[in-house]
């Protein structure tokens, strides 16, 4: 989907967009505001798209959370229908489609056309994986039709309307009895360091982050379709996996 990602050099800041030209329909307004220097800047998505930044960012813990994250979903390997909801820099997605079986799918959603096409070039053609452009608090589409689904560092760049939206589109359209893994931050304990150094920065460039730290994660969540939440923090609490096994089909 061609885009003209230029921008002026009017920017004072993170909380402050420059002007796009060709902004594309139905991307965020609070996407465009607050994230345009790291998903629609051409020079920021350049430079986070690198396993080793995206490790930089999580302090060394991207492995072992991505490790963490794919067990949650499944056996290796992994069967049935997967989406991911977002683009994710790094080398996740082209390991997840290494972790299906044949004859198994990877759908992996974006609103940002410049994000799939990003990931287009990454994971080249491959047949059981599927790209498409969709906001992940409207999923459209049928109930139930993916098996497991991924979040990962996705929630706390949304406000909490939009947050409660994708939490409840993702329940929605996995399987009843199907996994929903989310991987995000979380309030760190008192006595680790990062818990003192994370909030400026966290409050300056990741505005919608601190939800989750005054918060439980479990606030945004549609109760009536969840019927267990399994929780695991990492990093002193820094990190947090939640595994959502959706409701059995009641009927």
């Amino acid at each position: 989907m061609p885009i003209d990602q230029s921008v002026s050099n009017s920017a004072a800041g993170p909380d402050r967009a420059p002007s796009l030209v060709g902004d594309e329909p139905g991307v965020p307004r609070y996407l465009v505001r607050r994230y345009w220097w790291a998903y629609l800047h051409p020079a920021g998505i350049s430079f986070f798209d690198h396993p080793w930044v995206v490790n930089l960012i999580l302090w060394g813990n991207m492995a072992r959370l991505r490790r963490a994250a794919f067990d949650a979903l499944g056996p290796e390997p992994l069967s049935g229908r997967t989406v991911q909801l977002a683009c994710v820099y790094g080398d996740l997605t082209p390991r997840l489609a290494d972790r299906h079986e044949a004859g198994a799918a990877l759908e992996v959603i974006d609103v940002l056309p410049q994000q799939l096409a990003k990931l287009e070039r990454k994971i080249g053609h491959q047949g059981h994986v599927a790209l498409r452009r969709c906001n992940s608090a409207a999923l459209g589409g049928a109930d139930g039709r993916y098996d497991q689904a991924l979040i990962f560092f996705l929630l706390h760049e949304q406000p909490e309307r939009v947050r409660r939206a994708t939490l409840r589109e993702a329940t929605r359209v996995v399987r009843p009895g199907g996994r929903v893994v989310i991987v995000d931050y979380h309030l760190p304990h008192r006595l680790n360091p990062l818990r003192y150094l994370m909030r400026p920065v966290l409050g300056w460039l990741e505005p919608y982050a601190l939800d989750l730290w005054r918060r439980d994660l479990s606030a945004w969540l549609p109760e009536r379709e969840v019927a267990t939440v399994q929780r695991r923090l990492f990093f002193g609490g820094l990190y947090q996996m939640l595994v959502l096994t959706v409701c059995p089909d009641s009927a």
